[in-house]
């Protein structure tokens, strides 16, 4: 069973950074010049991470997301999926990445238990692709897709963030591929985190609203279904004709506080109970110096109880401390 904080919230989900370190430079997410790398005796190692996992795993956690920064950046990663995927009562094992390493490993990480992939893409325009991640690999991210699929890492969910002026234009594209390719697109509102904050509050958010009313007036009716796997704070609607589903998820405008189920581990050892919030409880101290079980799942429960009734987003309370790559979404 479930640990519940002080409200009620059943908490079942981990998200665990494994590096800080990406391949892209998105701008919503990093500033150009990237963050200040951590040093390498800063980041857990996959040992410690797995010792924080079983821990959780015992306490109630049974779904466990790996995330980065990029998190196939790191060396290492199937094999620490395999690590993971052995602890019983470990129910669902999936990674966020941004594709563009995923093509040459999406079979092993099958082989080693890994459940399924959620893949960053904010266009499906090879120059916008640059524009945006400020490299090249539009290629590279379509050949994860397919490799994902084919190794059956599914369902494979496609995290469009929504920019004004960016890429708002290709939101009935992407929904199109619904329809085309059954894919599972999701739209995320732009979110305000990190030191640059100025920066991210210069663009401009797309209210999911809005992005509904354009797929509808265009596509057709979007049907409310049960949602592809996972247990995210994501809507999931179908159109008409299509084998894959549209999502939606809005931090902003449509607050899913009331249903939040989860904690972070950032790679250099921070649980932090809620990722609109800077708080942030130490536990690589507590497992350098020699935490068992018991001790672990102490400070887990802690973190749980930490964990606030809602973000406070809309009195311009966004955490500054770390950017969306240190934290792992």
């Amino acid at each position: 069973m479930p640990y519940h904080d002080d409200f009620g919230r059943a908490i079942n989900y981990l998200r665990v950074s494994v590096t800080d370190r990406c391949n892209l430079r998105c701008l919503y997410c990093m500033p150009a010049e990237g963050v200040e790398k951590q040093l390498h005796s800063d980041v857990l190692r996959y040992e410690e991470l797995a010792l924080i996992v079983r821990a959780a795993v015992e306490l109630g956690i049974n779904r466990v997301r790996l995330t980065g920064g990029e998190p196939l950046a790191r060396l290492g990663l199937t094999e620490f999926v395999g690590m993971l995927a052995s602890i019983p009562g470990l129910d669902d094992l999936s990674l966020t990445t941004n594709g563009t390493l995923l093509a040459p490993h999406a079979e092993a990480l099958a082989a080693a238990g890994l459940n399924r992939v959620n893949i960053s893409l904010d266009t499906l325009r090879a120059d916008r692709f640059q524009q945006i991640t400020r490299r090249d690999g539009f290629g590279a991210v379509l050949a994860g897709i397919e490799a994902a699929r084919a190794a059956h890492l599914s369902p494979v969910k496609l995290n469009m963030v929504v920019v004004r002026g960016l890429n708002d234009d290709e939101v009935i594209d992407l929904a199109r591929r619904t329809i085309s390719h059954g894919w599972h697109v999701r739209y995320i509102e732009l979110m305000p985190i990190g030191a640059d904050l100025a920066r991210t509050e210069e663009m401009l958010a797309v209210p999911i609203a809005e992005i509904r009313a354009a797929i509808e007036s265009q596509l057709g009716t979007l049907l409310a279904v049960d949602g592809p796997g996972g247990s995210g704070p994501a809507r999931y609607y179908r159109l008409a004709g299509a084998d894959g589903t549209v999502g939606f998820i809005g931090a902003r405008s449509e607050h899913f506080c009331a249903a939040c189920n989860r904690l972070r581990l950032t790679a250099d050892g921070r649980l932090r109970p809620c990722l609109f919030s800077d708080h942030e409880i130490d536990l690589r101290g507590a497992i350098r110096e020699g935490a068992d079980s018991q001790r672990i799942q102490e400070i887990l429960t802690q973190a749980i109880q930490s964990k606030p009734q809602r973000h406070r987003l809309d009195e311009a309370c966004g955490p500054r401390q770390r950017s969306m790559s240190e934290i792992g979404g």
